[in-house]
């Protein structure tokens, strides 16, 4: 029965995203505004709501190695694979404004969360721990973000009224694909972590293992066809704007919800993970900048970087 329900996990999460990526491109068209900002907003958010659930049940659980570890684990997910398989499909181009503050608002976000995570190192004592001030400051983060993407979008519609929209292209067939996909996104993704999980249990993997692979990866499926449906359709800028945005809102919302909900403890051992995850990142920023699209190579080479990085938690755990 699990195999059978890990099939169907599987098939939502791919017709969800072939119909989320079409009503999201849609409804940029009827917004006047870039698909980037879309993909950084809508997108983002809606494939970044299994991380949400898993990490704010954990920390109302007070499992706070699984509410830290699914966050950084998906985000490395999403720079590596993710972005790495979408590219390698299709070259992702690259938005000038992506290169210079999406991006870095990232590389931000993440040398933010080492910092208030390190209070052991800053404060000479006491314990690791992600507090509720933190929380607070991740939020605070998050509606500057959120501000300027809206700016952002209201000054590009001056640009873009102009343009013609297809007739067949209407709000409620859009709103509609959208919200289905989004469902479909979802359900699946839960099908496929929670079956998954068993089946791997039932082969005798260890939970922390479980942890750091199935369900990083699960929660993180979303954001991988999503991206991969997007490169297929050739709508680069959702496809990157998506794993940017998701990235963004798993620090910002995701951590600091869980945060203010319930104090998070942090184990020395995720400390070198969240440092892979900044170096990746700035990876990331760099292969942005080479010709203003991610290709091929770098593509196989960020692929290549998850399968070190599964290989080295494997081998520690």
């Amino acid at each position: 029965m699990a195999y059978l329900l890990l099939i169907v996990g599987f098939a939502l999460l791919i017709k969800g995203a072939d119909l989320f990526v079409d009503g999201s491109a849609n409804i940029a068209r009827l917004l006047h505004v870039p698909t980037i900002l879309i993909g950084l907003t809508i997108v983002s958010f809606g494939t970044s709501s299994p991380e949400a659930t898993v990490s704010i049940i954990a920390a109302l659980e007070g499992s706070a190695d699984v509410s830290l570890g699914n966050v950084v684990g998906s985000n490395i997910f999403n720079i590596t694979l993710v972005v790495g398989i979408a590219a390698f499909l299709y070259p992702l181009k690259v938005e000038g404004e992506t290169v210079k503050k999406e991006v870095p608002f990232t590389l931000l976000a993440s040398v933010v969360l080492l910092i208030l995570m390190a209070d052991t190192v800053l404060q000479g004592g006491g314990s690791n721990l992600l507090a509720r001030g933190d929380g607070l400051i991740f939020l605070l983060f998050l509606a500057i973000f959120m501000y300027y993407v809206i700016e952002v979008g209201l000054r590009s519609r001056k640009d873009s009224d102009r343009e013609p929209i297809p007739e067949n292209i209407t709000w409620g067939k859009n709103i509609a694909y959208s919200v289905i996909g989004i469902a479909a996104i979802v359900v699946g993704g839960q099908l496929v972590v929670d079956n998954g999980t068993q089946i791997a249990y039932s082969l005798g993997m260890s939970e922390t293992l479980v942890g750091l692979t199935i369900v990083a990866i699960g929660t993180s499926l979303p954001e991988l066809v999503t991206s991969i449906s997007a490169a297929l359709k050739k709508e680069s800028e959702i496809a990157l704007g998506n794993v940017v945005g998701s990235n963004i809102f798993n620090i910002l919302f995701v951590l600091g919800t869980s945060a203010v909900i319930s104090p998070l403890a942090v184990s020395g051992r995720v400390f070198a993970d969240v440092i892979i995850m900044i170096l990746l990142t700035a990876l990331l920023f760099i292969f942005s900048r080479t010709s203003y699209k991610i290709g091929k190579t770098e593509g196989l080479v960020l692929a290549i970087g998850y399968i070190v990085y599964l290989v080295y938690i494997i081998l520690r755990n």
